[in-house]
């Protein structure tokens, strides 16, 4: 039961604490006023809110969706930094919106069968569907468990079906072709690295000399680094290293010798340390923009496409990326070396190089725009790949050759077997000895 005190201060005129004992039997003061009717009023409060702490209240079902998660489930819900922003994403733009005016209590399932509906007929992708389901099924679960509501809203409520795609995995021939185009032998090696290990972007990055034992040619995975926005990270900053791998368990798997011999050549090469990095992005001391030495003819080019007065200019013109509003490659190195010969006329004057936010580590951003995508484009392989289908690679092309299937599995750090049987017979060809046996069969059923 809260109550008020009175005192006197210097000035004669009284002055009313409200007090009110806590969740743990503690006297709280409530604040300080000037007239007993509004200190009654703060006790009062106060007690309320300490009744809605309480295990089994129903009044802890009355607040309202939003407030429950913002105050009381996301702050104190263990989470990475990396699941931490893309939740605060998934909530700010599809759950809160929807369910956060919404009383704990009076959430159903119908509502939220409502919400999933509406997702649906917005255009919302099917996957980023399931995955808001999965959020706001974490969240009744607690609600539960804390006894703030009595049913589960999200149970028995159905997403829109994912397709399962088959995957498209580059064969050696087309990794060779896309090797070759790749600009520097630093980037080739960090290919030729993850190809040859299949490690995750945020390992591979994160690689540093004292990982390989070069005496036994093995690698050990114990860290990885990830990319933030700096708000979520503990120091503001912009790559976070954990000591642990995305499975949360350090693993070691041997590596090949032509391999081993080029990283310690690189490390010789680069004078790097145990502690520095493998792969470092270097801050550009040269020109912005790196310029072929001789540029095509644009008119083998062809034109662009009309702007906004249907005039069309050939690509790789000055004219062509300042009219025609063309950003295609060749129309950037045309600009790139048009402003190049001003500067070197002394019309212009440079501007200084672009500096890139990085404590060291390689972005993915930058080496999918800088690097990946060029290499892509020179290569023509006809076929979408990302830096991570070269993971995916690595495991079709060992269970292709004939690696054990459990092999495949501790060096790509999986989880359960079951997710390393599904690169088995992906990679292309491996059906063909199926399709010749029942052409085999047909033919003889014919005669």
């Amino acid at each position: 039961m809260g109550f008020t005190r009175t005192r006197v201060g210097k000035d004669g005129k009284p002055r009313y604490t409200a007090y009110y004992v806590d969740i743990r039997g503690k006297e709280r003061s409530a604040g300080t006023f000037g007239d007993k009717k509004a200190a009654n009023k703060a006790w009062q409060k106060a007690e309320v809110e300490v009744a809605a702490g309480k295990v089994g209240d129903p009044r802890r079902g009355r607040q309202i969706f939003r407030r429950y998660v913002e105050v009381e489930w996301f702050p104190n819900h263990q989470l990475e930094a990396t699941t931490r922003q893309t939740y605060t994403y998934l909530l700010d733009r599809y759950i809160l919106p929807a369910l956060g005016p919404m009383r704990m209590v009076d959430i159903l399932p119908f509502h939220v069968r409502e919400w999933v509906f509406k997702l649906q007929q917005q255009g919302v992708k099917p996957p980023t569907i399931r995955y808001c389901k999965i959020i706001a099924d974490a969240i009744f679960t607690t609600a539960l468990n804390d006894q703030i509501t009595f049913l589960h809203a999200g149970k028995g409520v159905k997403t829109p079906p994912v397709a399962s795609k088959p995957r498209r995995i580059i064969t050696p021939e087309q990794f060779d072709a896309f090797y070759c185009a790749l600009p520097e032998n630093d980037m080739r090696l960090m290919v030729e690295t993850d190809i040859e290990t299949g490690l995750r972007w945020g390992e591979l990055t994160e690689l540093r000399p004292k990982d390989f034992d070069f005496s036994t040619g093995a690698l050990r995975v114990s860290r990885v680094v990830v990319e933030l926005n700096p708000k979520f990270h503990p120091d503001g900053q912009r790559f976070l290293v954990k000591d642990y791998p995305k499975d949360k368990e350090w693993r070691q798997f041997r590596v090949a010798d032509h391999l081993l011999d080029k990283i310690k050549d690189h490390i010789a090469a680069q004078g790097l340390g145990l502690d520095d990095l493998l792969f470092q992005l270097r801050q550009p001391d040269g020109p912005r923009r790196r310029i072929p030495e001789v540029l095509p003819d644009p008119k083998t080019l062809g034109r662009t496409e009309p702007n906004e007065k249907g005039r069309t200019y050939f690509h790789g013109t000055p004219t062509a990326y300042g009219a025609g509003k063309c950003r295609c490659r060749y129309c950037k190195d045309a600009v790139a070396a048009y402003r190049a010969r001003r500067r070197a006329d002394g019309r212009d004057n440079p501007r200084s190089p672009k500096r890139v936010d990085t404590d060291g580590h390689i972005g993915r951003d930058w080496f999918r725009r800088n690097v990946w995508t060029k290499a892509l484009d020179d290569a023509r392989l006809g076929i979408h790949v990302t830096p991570h289908g070269l993971r995916h690679a690595h495991a079709s092309w060992l269970l292709a050759g004939g690696a054990d299937l459990q092999v495949v599995k501790e060096r790509l750090g999986h989880g359960s077997i079951s997710t390393t049987g599904k690169y088995l017979h992906t990679l292309p060809g491996t059906e063909d000895a199926a399709v010749n046996a029942l052409a085999r069969i047909r033919g003889r059923s014919r005669g």
